[in-house]
């Protein structure tokens, strides 16, 4: 993993050590290019339809989708390339979802059950409007927060993803006010900022007082590594999905999900659940080239899979014979 160096210009010292590992409505609103643009003349258009969801859900709900009338204006029904063209009550309530005027309130059976947010939300909720220009500096701390360490680039493809204009500006200045810092990153001439907030935890690593001890598996969309490149860059680990690859052509599996073992990402699973039979199956364990190839690290992988058993409901788990060595006798 490349070293990380609290920046001298920000801090006045230089320590060494390693790096381990009322918004959704502005950034639907302000969203831009074609498709949004479409968007927004699609949302202008369709005001009926948007009143009556609002209106049937403060009269009767909590409510399924499958009771809303389709009132789209001829000839303005969503159109799509993909799976989503014609379905203009979905896009309606995915809209006021994520800008924050209705929320799932329940499910029946596999339905989602939607609610104006006022009845879901406790009393202590903040709802205050927020400028454009505090939007983009609490999305900022709150990506930097997440990311550990982060550039630009990193901040933008985060929370708000590509809703943070004047970032530039926005970092000056939560430079000034020493909210964050700057960092450098080993081989890497970027500009990478930490919040302050998480600066002792570079002292506590640097001072082999910080321990990652837990290992999981991770979705293959978690937020650690839904940056492919940044996911390289620092944990040295090449990720894909390959739900969409053509399955001669898929390297690791189906459905596959990374291990994170303490602050490394030492391998990956090729699971699939078989809830006919209550049985999850292991097609494949993958171990990274420099994954510690101990009993203890098997041990805890296999701890890891049976969390998911359990979470999946599964009786029994299943290996086959595609499993590193070294970690055969553990997972078995």
């Amino acid at each position: 993993m490349p070293a990380v160096t609290l920046d001298q210009t920000s801090q006045g010292q230089d320590r060494l050590t390693t790096w381990r590992g009322p918004l959704r409505t502005y950034a639907r609103e302000k969203a831009t290019g074609k498709v949004s643009q479409r968007y927004q003349q699609w949302l202008t258009v369709n005001q009926q339809l948007k009143r009556h969801i609002l209106h049937e859900l403060k009269r009767r709900g909590p409510l399924p989708a499958r009771v809303f009338e389709n009132k789209t204006e001829a000839g303005a029904g969503w159109y799509s390339s993909g799976w989503t063209s014609g379905r203009d009550v979905s896009q309606m309530l995915d809209y006021l979802w994520t800008t924050g005027k209705i929320m799932v309130a329940g499910r029946s059976g596999i339905q989602k059950l939607w609610d104006l947010s006022e009845r879901c939300l406790p009393e202590w909720t903040p709802r205050e409007k927020l400028s454009e220009k505090e939007v983009v500096r609490r999305a900022t701390q709150k990506a930097l927060r997440a990311l550990g360490v982060g550039t630009p680039q990193h901040i933008t493809q985060h929370f708000t993803r590509k809703r943070y204009p004047h970032l530039k500006e926005t970092l000056h200045a939560l430079l000034a006010e020493g909210l964050i810092e700057k960092v450098r990153v080993e081989d890497d001439k970027a500009d990478w900022f930490i919040h302050t907030a998480d600066v002792p935890l570079l002292d506590r690593i640097e001072a082999d007082d910080f321990a990652f001890e837990r290992t999981t598996l991770l979705s293959p969309f978690d937020n650690l590594i839904c940056d492919r490149a940044r996911t390289a860059k620092l944990f040295n680990f090449d990720f894909k999905v390959e739900i969409y690859t053509p399955q001669h052509k898929r390297k690791y599996g189906y459905y596959v999900l990374p291990i994170l073992h303490g602050d490394r990402l030492i391998g990956r699973i090729d699971p699939k659940m078989d809830r006919e039979h209550g049985r999850l199956h292991i097609h494949a364990v993958h171990a990274e080239h420099n994954a510690p190839m101990t009993r203890a690290t098997a041990r805890a992988i296999r701890t890891a899979i049976e969390e998911l058993a359990t979470f999946l409901g599964a009786t029994e788990i299943h290996y086959t014979h595609l499993v590193p060595s070294s970690w055969q006798r553990e997972l078995k």
